[in-house]
């Protein structure tokens, strides 16, 4: 399977244009899967014009990239703020899968940074499901961003099967060593191969790093894209690699389920677990 990562320079609110940026990038290069950042069709730092930019699944964003998608027989992953399904004023900040069917699947974003320059709680609402997505070329997870920073999610899609995980992020230079540091450990502690996309350069307050990059299930790197520059890079992955992973490290094997319930007592609660009655 190979795979374009798309480091992007979106425009913000500027939806047209950001869709003719992904289009030119996709067909300047031959790949199976073209991979951008998170909230790569509006840009970053919108604030309350988020309101005004959101679409549902069936807008007509999604249609123009299942158009793209079905002409060159191709899969797109970009980020959007997504209009919710069931209750009319919520959005999610959403990654979507198109795929050269026709068929879409999102994933809403878990985690949401309130901190600092970062005001997502204030116009997204949480998602709620961690779903895979069956492909061509395997089952792939989708997160964002500050997702990675909370192993579970992780964890959770491994165990559901998923043999890739795409990260797109719109990360600042301030954080890009933690991101660093982190997305090797994923694909390690999960035995699957990870993609990561981020966005590139100013917006507001913020300057993304660009720097995607991709990993294969025992941590090493496959390629990384130039920091603050626009660019695409190619990776091929090869499944055989995450079989052979999987017998060097069976981690996925090992897991011990109850560490979750664990988990939920010691989160849920800030207390040190008590000992059961017997």
């Amino acid at each position: 399977m190979r795979v374009a990562l798309v480091s992007m320079r979106p425009r913000i609110g500027d939806k047209e244009g950001n869709i003719e940026t992904m289009k030119a990038a996709i067909s300047k290069t031959k790949a199976d899967m073209y991979v951008f950042g998170e909230l790569s069709l509006t840009g970053y730092k919108c604030k309350d014009e988020w309101r005004l930019l959101a679409e549902p699944l069936n807008g007509s964003s999604v249609k123009q990239l299942k158009s793209i998608a079905k002409n060159k027989d191709c899969y797109i992953v970009f980020g959007m703020p997504l209009l919710d399904e069931c209750v009319d004023g919520l959005m999610h900040n959403a990654s979507i899968l198109v795929h050269p069917d026709g068929k879409v699947d999102h994933y809403e974003k878990w985690f949401l940074p309130t901190v600092g320059p970062f005001e997502e709680k204030i116009f997204f609402d949480q998602g709620e499901r961690l779903p895979v997505f069956q492909t061509r070329y395997g089952k792939v997870g989708l997160l964002i961003c500050y997702d990675l920073f909370f192993p579970e999610a992780s964890k959770a899609l491994s165990l559901q099967g998923a043999d890739i995980i795409v990260y797109i992020s719109a990360t600042p230079s301030v954080t890009r060593s933690y991101f660093e540091a982190l997305l090797p450990a994923r694909a390690l502690e999960n035995t699957v191969h990870v993609v990561f996309v981020n966005l590139v350069g100013s917006q507001d307050d913020l300057v993304f790093w660009g720097g995607s990059q991709a990993y294969d299930p025992l941590g090493g790197l496959l390629v990384k894209a130039p920091y603050y520059k626009s660019s695409t890079v190619i990776c091929d992955i090869d499944p055989s690699k995450r079989r052979v992973s999987r017998v060097a490290r069976p981690l996925i094997r090992d897991i011990r389920p109850e560490i979750y319930l664990d988990l939920y007592e010691l989160s849920r609660y800030h207390t040190k677990l008590k000992k059961k009655e017997v």
